[in-house]
């Protein structure tokens, strides 16, 4: 089996050859970049499996690599800061990180959330397809189809519809949720939640404010559960 190759994106040698060390050990390939220009050379080029994508960087910020690489690519993207308020992972979500690590970290947490990362890109036993009249998706593809148009979601926005629509019907508790796509450390991030939930919205539903598909059980959760078109839908 070939081993994921992980782009390292960070404008400081010490941290990238701490973490080039810690990935090695573990058998990963690494490529290195040292500012965000080069880490869109370099993601262009290797095509790598993962990024870790420092945010404060001179000139190009990672927030702005990380959307561009959004604008193609749905590869997992775990963003590195010494930065921990909510509105600080807020913005590195909502730029399309998948997940967000607080400097400084152990390598035990690292590796932990990059297999977490990986392993939801890899094949996996497919939920039941979902056919409605303006959304289709096929797990076992792994495609999304809003409105006869193909919309690409990240991984993690993938794992997170497919569990919502696996337990169609279902209220998932904000933590069941967390635990189940990010990973047993997680359980109290709720702005992961309210992020990508947004997100998801955003790309299936025709009205976001009004979501016929995925609604919110305030305090509790969120639930997947079609309402019929000509149903007045609520969040």
């Amino acid at each position: 089996m070939t081993s994921a190759t992980i782009l390292i994106v960070d404008d400081e040698p010490q941290i990238r050859r701490v973490l080039r060390t810690t990935l090695t050990s573990q058998s990963y390939a690494v490529v290195e970049a040292k500012s965000g220009e080069e880490a869109l050379e370099k993601f262009r080029q290797d095509h790598p499996d993962l990024v870790l994508l420092d945010v404060n960087m001179p000139g190009m910020s990672g927030l702005d690599v990380c959307r561009e690489i959004r604008e193609t690519s749905e590869l997992p993207v775990i963003m590195l800061t010494v930065r921990n308020s909510e509105r600080d992972k807020v913005q590195a979500l909502d730029a399309g990180a998948d997940d967000y690590v607080v400097k400084p970290f152990g390598a035990q947490e690292l590796l932990a959330r990059i297999r977490v990362a990986l392993r939801h890109t890899a094949p996996s036993e497919a939920a039941p397809a979902f056919t409605s009249d303006d959304l289709k998706i096929d797990f076992a593809k792994r495609t999304v189809v809003v409105r006869g148009n193909s919309v690409r979601l990240t991984p993690k926005e993938f794992e997170l519809l497919r569990q919502l629509v696996a337990n169609q019907g279902t209220s998932l508790a904000h933590r069941r949720l967390l635990q189940t796509v990010w990973g047993p450390d997680y359980g109290e991030e709720t702005e992961y939640l309210r992020v990508f939930i947004n997100q998801l919205r955003k790309k299936i539903e025709s009205d976001p404010r009004h979501p016929r598909y995925i609604h919110t059980e305030p305090w509790v959760g969120y639930r997947f559960e079609p309402r019929p078109v000509n149903a007045r839908a609520g969040k």
